[in-house]
């Protein structure tokens, strides 16, 4: 009999698509995830993604997220059981997930993170700057432009994955051990300033910038960050705790920096006006004394 329903399920439901919300999630050591789907009346139907297709997922799941899944169902005979084995995941339409972001925003503004009086100021010509994005994108290579063009300074580069469920670990780290640096390691400089971000995508591909424990990081960063996601209308929760927020990674570098070509025009201006000064005061003192 348990052999005949494996069969029947198996036939019938090869392809499934189902809406619901994550309860019990959980990760094995193996790296496959484990979870439940329930509906409004609390049923529930458990699934799995394989290790494989969870690390090409493009945000991090979580308890309580509200998803669209497909698959198939898959039982196991001999305890005449069954499950959805999910082939992919998505969120369930925009609106739920900037719920979700809102709702995140609204507990940590609660905890004091996104206050003003507590942003640090940026250094008006810092030394050593860091870049925390990834490696593939545009991104890294918009500011080492910018920087080159406005102002040469050093740059520590640490690329991270922007985007993806390992994504928001690898930021938070990256920002963790850059501002432990001077612990580790005493030959390299500290940088003065982070530029933290990524270009711009969807609001999924954007998450990382959302997760919690990015935001928790660059709220313990003692080093001044500019957060550059690359979006020009909404604010991620990044943006909102970061010390300055910039809306692409280009415009991030022109806030770090002072224009050089500016500053040397200034210098200009006051060596005249120095130069002036002195001629006029001299000019004076030698009529006064041919008198």
């Amino acid at each position: 009999l348990s052999n005949a329903l494996k069969k029947t399920l198996e036939v019938n439901f090869d392809i499934i698509h189902l809406r619901g919300e994550i309860s019990g999630l959980t990760t094995a050591a193996s790296g496959h995830v484990y979870l439940s789907l329930k509906d409004k009346n609390n049923a529930l139907i458990d699934g799995i993604i394989w290790k494989g297709q969870a690390s090409k997922i493009n945000f991090k799941l979580e308890d309580g997220m509200e998803v669209l899944v497909r698959g198939r169902l898959s039982t196991y005979a001999p305890r005449s059981k069954y499950n959805i084995i999910i082939n992919s995941i998505e969120i369930a339409g925009e609106g739920a997930l900037l719920k979700l972001i809102e709702e995140r925003r609204r507990l940590l503004a609660e905890e004091g993170l996104f206050k003003e009086e507590l942003k640090k100021p940026l250094p008006f010509l810092p030394e050593v700057i860091g870049v925390i994005t990834t490696d593939t994108g545009a991104a890294f290579d918009d500011i080492i432009v910018r920087i080159k063009k406005r102002f040469p300074v050093k740059i520590l580069f640490y690329p991270v994955a922007v985007q993806g469920s390992k994504a928001a670990s690898q930021i938070s780290r990256a920002i963790n051990q850059i501002n432990n640096l001077s612990l580790v390691k005493n030959d390299i400089q500290v940088p003065d300033l982070l530029i933290v971000g990524r270009g711009g995508g969807s609001l999924e591909d954007l998450m990382a910038f959302n997760e919690e424990e990015v935001v928790r990081a660059i709220y313990a960063s003692k080093i001044p960050i500019i957060s550059a996601v690359g979006h020009e209308i909404d604010n991620s929760l990044s943006d909102y705790v970061a010390d300055a927020r910039a809306p692409t990674p280009t415009a991030a570098a022109e806030m770090a920096l002072p224009d050089i070509n500016v500053i040397k025009q200034n210098i200009d201006v006051v060596n005249n006006k120095m130069s002036s000064s002195i001629e006029n005061r001299i000019n004076i003192y030698i009529e006064k004394y041919k008198k």
